[in-house]
């Protein structure tokens, strides 16, 4: 079962669902899939994903659900949350290819920010993504994420050196970019 949490034209974001165990067991056996996430090589059958889903839902992360048929596509939320310097790290992923290049996970990310921002008080936020998945460096930047450092060669992924490269934004920054501000007040609004 979903719940409207946080509300895009697209897509919303709910409270994780067990449930979904299964479904999300297929997508992180997908290597394709795997290949952008840190979980590469780990073994993940439906009854670890049960566990990281528990572990995951008493957090900040939330399932990404598609908004007309309310069908989850993916998950994304806020590891590593520093109240005091209130800063966080995110992470998303979207499991359903259907989904991938469609403007989800920019509508995802945009929500999460909005509610990191403004109900967890959050100043800045970090991402970090792998040189080859330029999908996901797009959609950091369409919502004002900025480099800030490289750490080079330091993934290896089919026996191949890769950078990881780490975006982060500031509220203030988040909140420059009006055009996506008046689209998450227009959603808020109907």
């Amino acid at each position: 079962m979903y719940f409207r949490k946080m509300l895009g034209k697209k897509c919303y974001l709910s409270p994780m669902d067990m449930n979904d165990a299964e479904k999300f067991t297929g997508w992180l056996n997908d290597l394709e899939m795997l290949s952008n996430l840190h979980l590469y090589s780990s073994v993940i059958n439906v009854e670890n994903e049960k566990t990281l889903l528990e572990k995951l839902s008493k957090g900040h992360n939330y399932s990404i659900v598609d908004a007309d048929k309310n069908e989850v596509i993916g998950n994304c939320g806020f590891m590593g949350i520093d109240n005091v310097n209130q800063n966080a790290e995110m992470g998303i992923f979207i499991g359903n290819k259907d989904y991938w290049n469609r403007g989800y996970g920019t509508e995802a990310v945009a929500l999460l920010l909005d509610y990191g921002f403004k109900a967890l008080n959050l100043h800045n936020v970090l991402i970090r993504v792998y040189d080859f998945n330029q999908r996901a460096r797009r959609c950091c930047e369409k919502v004002g994420f900025r480099e800030v450092g490289i750490r080079r060669k330091a993934l290896l992924r089919n026996m191949e050196r890769h950078d990881i490269i780490y975006l982060d934004i500031l509220a203030s920054e988040f909140y420059e970019n009006d055009d996506l501000i008046r689209q998450i007040q227009a959603r808020r609004e109907k």
